[in-house]
């Protein structure tokens, strides 16, 4: 439910959003109830994403596109739903650019093992972010060491945003790759992605540009149209929707011009002993019976964002950004990492002296949920001097409660380990 303020400003009652997620309803009935604040690595689903897949499987099981019967053709209808919308959500030109995958890594992973293998050539140069995660680093390495390409990263500054006054430098003729996060899942920077775009297209416009939305999809409006991306990649586990499900966008001429990666059913227009011949876009790109569940739930998630609006949800989660950064502020023996211009909605943390595997298991003891570790994003601690991080997250359903409990129990960890 929105309300609005006296000044008719509207703002999320994160209270009564919190009664939608079944995970939170029950946890605030414990000793201690919970305080979920690991929104960054998934986030809970509303009952409205758990009962769609649940009235699937219980009353039209069926698999897509196969059948001409009733049951097969409501599914069918239902799956392609789901497709519409999320490039209504996108602002894509036609659904015919939204391709459906198991997530954010399996997308990046499909552009750099099918766009990359087809046309990148050796000493082609990719460039990505000194903020990326493991899955947009990882996956280009792969194909540039197959293809004899090189790879440049965007330096970041002590403050966490990136260096960009480096970015033209990194840009040449030799330029086919532009990979950069939307929002880092590490540290919380959002980078300035239609600036960096623009660059881009000045300075090498014979580059394809790729945005990782996986921390932005459910934080930020995104326009792909006005940002002029050529291909953008998001989970729907991390925007209220189930795991297993995930989109890239891609401008429908580039999808065009690559090869499959999978194959199998679906994908082709006839297969024969000698030859086979390949489905048009998006069908391409989609091997095999699909995760048609989990299509149900993205698709009733990104309705339901809709309802709570992004902005608004937005707007909530910097509220609670700014609460905790200055709850955490009083605490001498607390480190945040990065003081970028904009933050997303999380921060990450170290104690003096005490290792935050430790600290996150005291605050397990609390029923405070946060994420310790690494985040997948190595290069980006090795960036910073740590090993390790504890990262503080937060969504649409966080409220200040959960902050202050927190911090109790972040002071009850420095008190056992003074």
């Amino acid at each position: 439910m929105n309300d609005a303020n006296a000044h008719g400003t509207i703002f999320l009652d994160a209270e009564s959003i919190r009664g939608e997620f079944p995970m939170l309803v029950a946890g605030d009935k414990e000793e201690k109830p919970l305080a979920f604040l690991d929104s960054t690595a998934t986030t809970q689903k509303p009952a409205c994403v758990i009962d769609a897949m649940d009235d699937f499987y219980r009353e039209h099981y069926s698999s897509v596109k196969r059948g001409v019967y009733r049951l097969s053709a409501r599914t069918t209808e239902a799956f392609e739903k789901t497709r519409k919308d999320v490039a209504k959500f996108l602002n894509a030109k036609s659904e015919d650019e939204i391709v459906f995958t198991r997530g954010t890594t399996e997308s990046i992973n499909l552009v750099a093992w099918s766009y990359g293998r087809k046309f990148f050539d050796a000493d082609d140069e990719i460039v990505i972010s000194g903020l990326e995660h493991h899955a947009n680093i990882v996956s280009w390495q792969l194909v540039a060491e197959m293809k004899g390409a090189k790879i440049k990263v965007i330096p970041v500054k002590d403050d966490g945003d990136l260096d960009l006054t480096k970015l033209p430098e990194l840009l040449n003729a030799r330029t086919k790759m532009v990979a950069v996060t939307h929002v880092s899942n590490s540290i919380g920077t959002i980078n300035p992605i239609a600036d960096i775009i623009k660059t881009v297209r000045s300075a090498a416009p014979q580059a394809k540009i790729l945005i990782d939305a996986a921390q932005s999809s459910s934080h930020i409006k995104i326009d792909v149209q006005a940002l002029d991306c050529d291909f953008l990649a998001f989970s729907g586990h991390k925007m209220y929707g189930p795991t297993g499900i995930g989109v890239l966008y891609g401008k429908y001429s580039v999808l065009d011009s690559m090869p499959p990666w999978h194959g199998g059913g679906e994908m082709i227009k006839n297969v024969t002993f000698e030859k086979t011949t390949f489905a048009d876009v998006p069908a391409r790109f989609e091997a095999g019976t699909p995760a048609i569940a989990e299509v149900i739930g993205l698709g009733k998630a990104i309705e339901w964002l809709n309802e709570k609006g992004i902005d608004n949800i937005r707007e909530h989660e910097a509220e609670m950004t700014q609460y905790a950064v200055a709850e955490l502020a009083k605490i001498p023996q607390v480190k945040i990492f990065g003081n970028p211009k904009e933050r997303g909605a999380l921060i990450s943390i170290t104690l003096d002296g005490i290792a935050v595997s430790d600290a996150a298991m005291i605050l397990d003891e609390e029923n405070v949920a946060v994420r310790s570790g690494h985040h997948c994003a190595q290069p980006v601690m090795d960036r910073f001097g740590v090993d390790a991080t504890l990262r503080l997250s937060f969504g649409a359903y966080t409220l200040k409660r959960d902050i202050d409990r927190l911090v109790a129990g972040i002071r009850r960890v420095i008190r056992l380990f003074a």
